[in-house]
């Protein structure tokens, strides 16, 4: 992707010469899109990153959150503290075009990317979560890119040992060529192993670890920052890097080695740009610079060319400033996990300089490299707002049975058994539910996570669309009792020199900028992926959002009734009659036709989700469950069993299909009990009865529709029908 005349000449003058061929590379990849996020840059500042919690904000491999410690934990039988304060790591990394091009190999190495990046950090990866964007389902095409993009995240995940405990799925026409892989980690370390990717002395060692260097994966960052032609499955297959999870485990393994003894001064992984990218950012963020000798990197490849060598993004590597009395130390931990370990440089003064064969191929100031490229100033037109054209309403069995079945809200169980989410001895409450959660035992506390976007959301709406994104994480939490600490983004959108789809990606981060600010949740971390088009056109705007939070034990309630007790709604606004029934971005709509204005949200959502845990946490509830995607017709579904069913209520269809975030259905035992522990602007509804029969009753509008435990089951497994 070459440099346009505007960034040559503002090279030049910065060097006072033409740029080698080594350099002119350098820049094309850490000036890409990918790397600098030239259109995005201004556009972020809309995001709140502060808070107490904070210890590592936005700009390094991955955030840093302090983690609220529980009574029993961190005192010793006097009551003084004995461990460090915990903290968790938070990153999210997309890997879109890799996983168009080569499904398998570029979704697994997005998973391996995202796990170095939580080592850099110097935690120990505990959870994955994975987004996953495709075409239309019933498209042989999508089902190719779908089921290897699956294979490539479960062989890469479980074989380094990280369970993958939640995420999301959707289906949508205009990923059709161009499908979104994004994968976040969570990792686990303390205040005393805390590592970032700030170089430190000059003087200090530049020690590479891990794989060897080959020519995989070269000017991936500059691929990801372009649109997707027709040929890119065959063309563009060199920029796919080729990842080996069996040295990543040796990679983590190693790196908990070297922290334990304390020899990383400052890391980082080798991932966009390659080693030039690595070193250069790690000696810019601490105001120095770095000589590095590319002669001195371990390869696999004979011939490599000095562009190769600074650009490959080989994977499974590391590189890290380590004193030089050292060195020797980190070569003994590396030799005992059967991983290379090279110095390829030193940290210096000042200027990032680069020699091979004797020749110097980079000289430049690492800060102009990583921070010199201008933000992009672009066109854009506001979305515009859909009309209301609703069809007319089909039967009601049928559009029922439509929406329950649907891809997009079927059951992805078909996904989730192929990922080991127990590995680690943590889970507590695996994939399938609403959020995940996993024992946090240094914290004495249970730790929540939830991921996911809903591009038809964004698609109708993208501003209201993109704040629903982040009410409809906070309360997947909040319905296991979990309170939100941060959350990462992962901001895709098309071509932004297209002034229309600029204008919509612009709606969705203020969107999801004001709706993560409603809720008081600092966005600490996140990525952007651009130019996320192919022939088929730009894909809908996606703002990938992951949040995690903290709940006093692991003990969530079960989404599944028990088969007695009063159903109870908390927060819909359309059931307290404060709002009508909108169904715009709605599966109902997906399914049936037409277009309508994006639900209205609570107009205080931190206090609706406060109330949802409030509820949640009462002791006479024995189940609770998000309500949004497909409306309370799937929610009211997905919570019946072969021993448990329900009859339930409504006024009418819009009331059953709409799609307002921050709603939860609980089953009590004592409904005044729970209706009397939530504030009075807080909506709460009876919506029916569980029972034992194991049928699912729905009478809306005098009209009654009956599904029993087989039919439901039948209806939910369409994509593992259709793929097992």
């Amino acid at each position: 992707m070459p440099l346009d005349d505007a960034d040559r000449d503002l090279i030049e003058s910065e060097l006072g010469r033409e740029p080698t061929r080594a350099e002119r590379a350098l820049f094309e990849n850490l000036w890409s899109e990918h790397c600098a996020y030239r259109s995005s840059r201004r556009l972020l500042t809309a995001f709140d990153s502060d808070g107490e919690q904070v210890v590592v904000g936005p700009g390094d491999d991955a955030a840093v959150v302090a983690v609220p410690v529980g009574d029993a934990a961190g005192e010793g039988e006097s009551g003084a503290e004995t461990d460090p304060e915990p903290y968790l790591t938070f990153g999210v990394e997309s890997h879109n075009h890799p996983s168009y091009v080569d499904p398998f190999d570029g979704a697994a190495t997005g998973v391996g990317g995202i796990v170095r990046d939580t080592l850099s950090m110097g935690a120990y990866p505990i959870a994955l979560l994975d987004s996953l964007y495709f075409g239309d389902f019933d498209r042989e095409h999508s089902r190719y890119l779908f089921e290897g993009v699956v294979e490539g995240i479960s062989h890469y995940g479980n074989s380094i040992g990280v369970p993958t405990v939640g995420g999301s799925v959707a289906f949508h026409p205009d990923y059709e060529g161009n499908p979104l892989v994004n994968v976040a980690c969570v990792g686990l370390t303390d205040a005393d192993r805390l590592v970032t990717a700030d170089a430190e002395t000059p003087g200090d060692k530049l020690v590479l670890v891990g794989n060897a260097t080959g020519r995989d994966g070269l000017g991936g960052a500059a691929f990801a920052s372009e649109d997707l032609d027709e040929d890119a499955e065959t063309e563009d297959r060199p920029a796919v890097q080729v990842g080996d999870p069996y040295a990543e485990k040796r990679l983590i393994e190693c790196n908990e080695a070297l922290i334990d003894a304390g020899l990383p001064v400052a890391a980082r992984d080798l991932g966009a740009a390659g080693l030039g990218g690595a070193a250069s950012e790690m000696v810019a963020k601490g105001g120095l610079g770095a000589r590095i000798d590319l002669d001195a990197v371990h390869r696999r490849e004979t011939g490599m060319t000095p562009v190769e060598v600074l650009l490959s993004e080989s994977q499974e590597r590391m590189c890290y400033e380590v004193a030089p009395e050292d060195v020797d130390r980190v070569r003994e931990i590396a030799d005992r996990f059967d991983l290379g370990c090279s110095v390829v440089g030193e940290v210096t003064g000042d200027r990032f300089v680069c020699v091979a064969d004797g020749e110097t191929v980079v000289d430049a100031d690492a800060e102009f490299l990583g921070d010199g490229a201008p933000a992009n100033d672009l066109d854009h037109v506001e979305p515009e707002r859909p009309a209301r054209d609703r069809p007319s309403t089909p039967p009601l069995r049928e559009a029922v049975e439509t929406v329950v079945s649907a891809p997009n809200t079927a059951s992805k169980e078909w996904v989730y058994r192929q990922y080991d989410h127990e590995v680690g001895a943590r889970t507590a409450t695996g994939p399938g539910g609403d959020a995940a959660v996993l024992a946090l035992r240094a914290a004495d506390s249970g730790l929540a996570l939830s991921a996911g976007a809903e591009p038809r959301w964004t698609d109708a709406a993208p501003y209201e669309g993109a704040r629903a994104v982040a009410l409809e994480n906070a309360a997947n939490l909040a319905t296991v009792g979990a309170e939100p600490l941060a959350a990462v983004d992962c901001l895709n959108g098309g071509n932004p020199e297209d002034p229309e789809t600029y204008g919509r990606f612009r709606a969705v981060v203020d969107g999801l900028a004001d709706g993560c600010g409603d809720l008081d949740l600092p966005v600490v971390g996140g990525n952007v992926s651009l130019y996320n088009d192919s022939e088929s056109g730009p894909i809908p705007p996606t703002p990938t959002l992951a949040v995690l939070g903290t709940r006093p034990d692991t003990d969530a309630p079960p989404t599944t009734l028990t088969g007695d007790g009063t159903l109870l709604v908390v927060g819909d606004r359309v059931l307290a009659g404060d709002a009508d029934a909108r169904l715009g971005g709605s599966e109902y709509l997906a399914q049936i036709g037409g277009s309508d204005r994006f639900p209205s949200l609570p107009a205080d959502p931190a206090r609706t989700l406060a109330a949802v845990r409030d509820a949640v946490a009462h002791p006479s509830v024995t189940a609770a469950h998000d309500a949004s995607h497909g409306g309370l017709a799937v929610t009211l579904a997905e919570t019946a069993t072969a021993d448990a069913g329900l009859s339930a209520s409504l006024p009418d269809v819009p009331a059953l299909f709409h799609e307002q975030p921050g709603r939860a259905v609980v089953e009590t035992t004592d409904p005044a009990a729970v209706r009397a522990t939530l504030p009075d602007d807080v909506p709460v509804a009876e919506l029916g009865t569980a029972d034992d029969t194991g049928v699912v009753s729905l009478t809306v509008g005098g009209e009654t529709v009956e599904l029993d435990a087989a039919t439901v089951a039948e209806l939910r497994d369409t994509v593992g029908a259709a793929l097992s």
